[in-house]
């Protein structure tokens, strides 16, 4: 129920910041919004009153950490608006004012929601969607990825690395930008710009932009460092997925990660793997097609999702 509440109001904010955009003309959508649950209007109304009494807050009352809630994305004028209006919005509101994250050292998102923490440092986490990440405000210079995904950017410190941790891997960053995936005891690491360490203590794995690596926990060898096409890291946040040679069952994953999707595999198909790219469409059907056509299955509709078989 508390994961829940918090989807409504960070859809409520949403909402709010799609209206600012003078070419906003979703109202259909946000009048069905409105319908499904009575509690919406209510958030909705007191998300629009806290908004109009921003002037009236002190200017102290900056958190140190900000959550942008974002929906699925591809680069435009309105998602460019809308990041803006948004930080400019919640930073000016107290996170616990919202109830966004109940414990606001653990912040969860669900499968096909995207959120963004700018920290104070100046750092700045891009979460997708079904991902648990902890923050520590006793130590701001640190992260866990409990499971899922982010990219993260960091403001490089000589003298006080950043540290995201996942499974049993420890990663530090030398400046940079670097997208983590977290599943079924296996992280990735792929990295954009400058240099991270993976478990500078143990592995000594050093990486740099456009290497990445595929490690499993209680591995006694180091993972191997490969090539990454710097442009696809962390292109889920624009709706793009980039695969070579990856099974179907870990492109399903991500599809529900990052879009909501449920795509399951047929066990015939189940050994099969993908190489190409996926656009996230707004219409989802395209999406699944472009996956049947390039992996060679067919896809069906299975109740509120898609089985791929041979």
């Amino acid at each position: 129920m508390q994961a829940d509440a918090a989807n409504a109001e960070a859809r409520a904010i949403n909402w709010l910041i799609r209206q600012r955009d003078p070419l906003f003309d979703d109202w259909d959508g946000f009048a069905d919004w409105l319908a499904e649950d009575p509690e919406h209007n209510a958030i909705y109304d007191a998300v629009a009153n806290l908004d109009r009494d921003l002037d009236a807050l002190p200017a102290t009352s900056k958190p140190s950490v900000v959550i942008v809630p974002e929906a699925p994305r591809r680069p435009s004028r309105r998602a460019w608006f809308g990041g803006a209006m948004a930080a400019a919005l919640v930073g000016a509101i107290s996170l616990s004012s919202l109830g966004l994250l109940g414990n606001d050292s653990r912040i969860e998102t669900l499968a096909g929601e995207h959120r963004t923490i700018a920290l104070a440092d100046g750092s700045k986490i891009e979460i997708n969607g079904a991902s648990v990440i902890e923050i520590d405000k006793d130590r701001p210079r640190f992260a866990r990825l409990e499971s899922g995904e982010a990219m993260f950017h960091v403001v490089h410190r000589d003298s006080d690395p950043f540290v995201v941790e996942t499974g049993d891997a420890r990663i530090v960053d030398l400046g940079t930008a670097f997208n983590v995936v977290r599943r079924d005891r296996q992280t990735s690491v792929a990295v954009s710009e400058g240099i991270v360490l993976y478990n500078h203590d143990r592995d000594k794995v050093r990486l740099v932009a456009g290497k990445g690596i595929e490690a499993r926990d209680g591995d006694r060898q180091p993972p191997v460092v490969q090539d990454v096409d710097v442009a696809s890291i962390g292109g889920w946040r624009s709706g793009l997925l980039v695969y070579n040679g990856t099974p179907l069952a870990v492109v399903a994953e991500d599809l529900k990660r990052t879009a909501g999707m449920q795509v399951s595999i047929a066990p015939e198909a189940s050994d099969l793997s993908f190489r190409g790219a996926l656009i996230i469409d707004k219409n989802r059907n395209r999406t699944i097609a472009d996956l049947a056509a390039l992996s060679g299955t067919t896809a069906q509709r299975q109740g509120d999702g898609w089985i791929l078989t041979r």
